[in-house]
């Protein structure tokens, strides 16, 4: 470039392997991410913002505050589901026009909260133990107006833990050797449509079940005496009597992996014979249904062992589930294995919303930051859920990120519109347009007029 600065008089950029080019910059007026006012629209329909408004404290003595604390909240989520996971990225967003519109209020016209606003948000407003509260409760309340526009006849639940890796002197963050890294260790309750209900920051070195019955309690006693079943799902983790009780008592079918041990061995010990004969080229797969009571139990349960023979290997794969549902074997193997779909809508967590980073010093401000990102998670899910079209149905958190939020759009502004001129890349105005009819549909219908 023979100017870097543009030519005299001119706000443009020149580039010298063609002349013709001419770049500007107008941060103001064009927008990388328009296609987050699809969810700005389901956010208005299903009054989720709203709800936080109501539901958490104002800190802010005065009533010079510029922006309301809905405005705050909107600020924290969107952001996030955008990819913008930390609060110094607010210097470049106060003054995005997506992000100013999906603010509202003031920002609109002038700009959103400053690195430091968001800060203080953040690290202070929620972190008070009421807000924080309010906070932990809010994504199950989410999902509760959501059910209550299509409500579910079963809930299945699935609870496991994940690892956020740390790179600094963060309160609580210790090496677990699981892991191989100093890390925090949180623990997340998902329901079958892929909805975070609840979840929890904890140490890095605590056991992957610890802390359990502060997540999972809630959770039940949300769904119970509102929907005609309950199940739940763990891996051996959560292979403990005090789980079991309290699930029988909660009359909730369960389906716990077991771990193995001479005993249970012993019963399949027939199963374990290698077969006779030349092997098949396919997996030989056997079940087995049994009594057993492990010496801490009060009384025997139901387990289920399910033994692989594969093509090449020597020994059989082994696995046993204690539960109390009553069908057949391999019908409660099945719903175990679909236990799997757990630990991919981590993967996305961890991938689309990036709710690993937790940079905070205070443990109490990380505990914030995963709530937020596990609302934004909770966003993008029940878009994907309920107003996406048949074509990109199975299109995953990253993929919607990256292909529906990354529109780029131009901004022009009338006496009484504000237009933004989105370009039409992966998703084209057909696709935009049925996915606002989608989240239309959603909306509550007014009244009929008396007659």
């Amino acid at each position: 470039m023979a100017n870097p600065t543009g030519e005299s008089g001119s706000d443009a950029v020149r580039l010298d392997f063609d002349r013709r080019l001419m770049l500007q910059f107008r941060g103001s007026l064009a927008t990388s991410d328009a296609g987050l006012l699809a969810y700005r629209e389901l956010d208005d329909v299903l009054g989720l913002s709203e709800m936080a408004g109501d539901v958490l404290a104002d800190a802010r003595s005065g009533k010079n505050g510029r922006h309301a604390l809905a405005g705050l909240f909107r600020q924290s989520v969107f952001g996030r589901l955008a990819g913008y996971e930390d609060v110094n990225d607010a210097e470049r967003l106060r003054h995005d026009p997506a992000m100013r519109w999906i603010v509202g209020g003031k920002a609109a016209q002038r700009s959103a909260a400053s690195p430091s606003q968001m800060g203080r948000f953040e690290a202070q407003w929620l972190a008070a133990p009421k807000n924080f509260a309010a906070l932990a409760d809010l994504s199950g309340q989410w999902i509760d107006l959501v059910h209550g526009r299509r409500p579910p006849r079963g809930i299945v639940l699935d609870m496991d833990s994940s690892v956020s890796p740390t790179h600094g002197e963060q309160e609580m963050s210790v090496w677990n050797g699981h892991y191989a890294c100093t890390c925090y260790h949180p623990l997340f309750v998902f329901n079958q449509f892929g909805d975070l209900e609840r979840c929890a920051l904890r140490a890095g070195n605590v056991h992957s079940a610890d802390g359990w019955d502060d997540v999972l309690k809630p959770v039940v006693a949300r769904y119970q005496g509102k929907v005609s079943r309950i199940c739940f799902r763990a891996d051996a983790a959560f292979a403990m009597p005090e789980v079991y009780e309290f699930l029988e008592a909660e009359r909730i079918k369960y389906a716990i992996r077991l771990p193995a041990n001479q005993v249970l061995q012993s019963r399949i010990g027939y199963l374990l014979t290698r077969p006779v004969g030349r092997p098949p080229h396919h997996v030989r797969r056997l079940h087995a249904n049994f009594s057993y009571q492990a010496g801490t139990w009060t009384t025997p349960r139901r387990v289920i062992a399910k033994v692989e023979w594969h093509p090449g290997e020597l020994y059989p794969r082994v696995g046993f589930i204690v539960t109390n549902m009553s069908r057949p074997a391999e019908r409660v193997v099945a719903f175990y294995n679909k236990r799997g779909t757990c630990e991919q809508w981590i993967k996305e967590g961890k991938g689309a919303i990036k709710w690993t980073r937790l940079s905070c010093r205070t443990f109490a401000a990380n505990a914030v930051r995963l709530q937020l990102h596990a609302l934004a998670y909770n966003l993008g899910n029940f878009l994907r859920t309920l107003a996406t079209p048949e074509p990109i149905k199975d299109w995953s958190l990253t993929s919607l990120k990256d292909k529906l939020i990354k529109i780029g759009a131009k901004v022009v502004s009338h006496g009484r519109y504000v237009i933004f001129q989105m370009a039409e890349v992966a998703i084209a105005r057909q696709m935009f347009q049925e996915i606002l009819r989608l989240i239309a549909e959603l909306r509550p219908q007014p009244p009929p007029a008396p007659a």
